[in-house]
Order: C-alpha cells, then structure tokens, then sequence
C-alpha cells in the first residue's frame, strides 16, 4: 500500500450516569491547554473553566466545562456540547471553540472520548463509532444536570472526528440544534481512504482487522496501528492532501498534546469500515449548520452530508473563504468567522 495512503489512515483517525465531582473549586487549573488565549488562571468576571468527571457505562470521563462570565447557578444558561476530532483532546481545539462560545454567555463541555485521553476504558485507544455517539450522548446527560442549564436549550458543535454528531443527533432530541466544523466521517474515510482513495483494498484491510480482532481473543493484547513514530517532516511534506500536512504540524508541532494520539486498535476498524455516519441522517430535524473551510480538501464530506440532511427544514452551509480544514482549528481569522457564525446560528436556534 502506498505510504501516503498509510499515512492518511494516521492523521484522519449513558446509561445511568454517576457524578463522581460537582464542586468545580477542589480541581486546581491545571489543564494542558495548548491553543493561543486560553486561560491560565480563573479570574472573577471572565470565562472560568473547571475540569469535571462522571461515569459513563462504568467509564470514568474526564471533561472541562466552561462557565460564562459572572455566572450564577440561579439562572438559566443555553449550553453546547462539543465533540473533538479524531486522535484530538479536550485541550485542543474543541477547548478554543469552548472558551470562545463561553464568552458568548454559553456554558459549554468538552471531554475525551472514552477510551481515549485522560477518559478511562480499556483497550485503550479502542476507536469504534458506538463509543464515540455514546460519549455523546453521556455529555448531553451531564450537562443537562448542570446547575444553571436550560435543558431545552441544548446544544452541540461536533469538529472533524466530531462528525459523529451527525448521527448522535439523529436519535437525541434533547440536542435542539446542530452545527459541525470540517466535518469529518471516520467511517466513509476508513472504509474507502480519504477522497475514496483506497477502494481497492476494502476487502484485504477488513480481513486484517477481523485477524487482529482473532488475535486479541487468543492473546489478550490489541494490535494498534496508525502510529506516528519514525515519520519525519520532510516525507510529511510530500504527502498528498492538505490535510496530512498540516494535521502533522498541528498534532505533533504547533499543538501537541501528550494524550493526543493516532493509535486505534486495528480491530475498531471491523466497525469504523461498516459504519457511515450519514446513514438515516434524514432523522435529523433539527436545524442544523455546517461549517467548512472554502480550501479544504474534506470539503466533499460536508457536501455530502449536507445534500443528504433532507429531514430539517432549516440547514445552512457555510464556508470560510481560502481556510483549509485544519485552519479552521486555530487561524485567528478563520476562527472568528466560524465563532460568529456559530454564535449568530445557537443565538437563533438557542433561546
């Protein structure tokens, strides 16, 4: 297989809830946030940020919530739920979106996906679809027993990765309204490549996942695969796609994470490849907004998403002109259309 198209599978990688915290002063701010402006202390009249945890499926997750300036517990809040892309933390750019929707006088979420990150589960860096729109719904649970949230006013931003929201939404009506960022369907990329470049070996890379699926059964040891280790920046350079490029120099430069990874379990790929996150997404009836850079070589999977959605009356797609998809995680520029698109959108749809 070519190398490039290895690399791509690297770079585009709620039942009974318990609250194990509520009291957001025994946390001290010690957060690993890595993206330019965010808060490094709490300071009274400004954004204030708190890591929170709570059990999801006898999963221990691991969140940060965001709280407006001046916020009192005695009012009502709109709220957004977030959800980070692929191999991406809660630190990174779903935490800047975070911070900036607060300042909006939202009360927002972010948390790692289980199996992933701080978040507890074992295997670790099991990926598979079920998890990830479950995680979602387990934030929507949290938050909506947040003091100060306005349950009818809920809301969610999925980025990237996060395009499992797409198909969260369809069945989670306590989500009122909908927006992605450089959506991204995990499922369509890992079954067909990125820009379906891979159809030729659906069949030989699924027979690989079920034999990794076999072997974790007889020896008790998961087989990861997407590792970064060994790639150096001048074979990143000559990688095919924007997208790989710069998801290098994003991930593993400008903003990495510890806990930011690319490894997955090969066998999550028996479920990723037969997943489509746009399968029934004329469930959708919420309104809904999808954000895309104008330049980003994804774009095709916004477009296709958005065609589909034919069950809302109200959907509108947007593009930030000339932004690429991992431009849109931390441009400043790019970043404030994509914020005041998104405030003017849950402004609207969030009362």
């Amino acid at each position: 297989m070519n190398k490039y198209i290895m690399f791509g599978s690297v770079i585009v990688v709620g039942f009974g809830i318990y609250f194990l915290t509520r009291c957001c002063s025994k946390y001290p701010l010690k957060l690993g946030l890595v993206y330019n402006g965010a808060i490094t202390k709490n300071e009274k009249g400004k954004v204030n940020i708190y890591p929170v945890h709570y059990k999801l499926n006898g999963i221990d997750i691991a969140a940060n919530i965001y709280l407006p300036a001046n916020y009192d517990k005695n009012k009502k809040y709109s709220a957004i739920v977030m959800a980070h892309p692929n191999g991406g933390v809660k630190e990174q750019v779903t935490g800047l979106y975070a911070q900036r929707l607060a300042e909006q006088g939202y009360i927002t979420l972010v948390a790692d996906a289980s199996y992933q990150g701080a978040s507890g589960g074992n295997p670790r860096h099991t990926d598979k679809p079920q998890y990830r729109i479950e995680d979602i719904h387990g934030m929507v649970d949290y938050i909506s027993t947040y003091p100060g949230v306005d349950t009818e006013n809920i809301g969610i931003l999925g980025i990237c990765g996060g395009g499992y929201t797409i198909k969260a939404v369809q069945s989670d009506k306590r989500i009122k309204a909908v927006a992605t960022l450089s959506m991204f369907n995990t499922g369509r990329v890992r079954r067909n490549g990125y820009q379906d470049s891979q159809l030729d070996t659906i069949q030989a890379r699924l027979k690989k996942a079920s034999e990794a699926r076999e072997e974790a059964v007889k020896t008790g040891k998961e087989r990861l695969v997407g590792s970064m280790a060994g790639i150096s920046d001048e074979d990143v350079q000559k990688l095919p796609f924007d997208l790989y490029r710069e998801g290098f120099q994003y991930y593993l430069r400008t903003h990495a994470h510890p806990n930011s990874t690319f490894e997955y379990t090969e066998s999550s790929l028996m479920d990723l490849m037969s997943f489509d996150a746009t399968d029934e997404i004329e469930l959708i009836d919420q309104p809904l907004l999808m954000i895309a850079g104008e330049k980003a070589d994804s774009l095709y999977m916004t477009e296709d998403a958005f065609k589909k959605a034919i069950g809302t009356k109200d959907k509108e797609m947007f593009l930030i002109p000339n932004a690429t998809h991992i431009q849109t995680y931390y441009v400043p520029e790019y970043v404030d259309k994509a914020v005041s698109k998104l405030s003017e959108f849950f402004d609207k749809n969030l009362k």
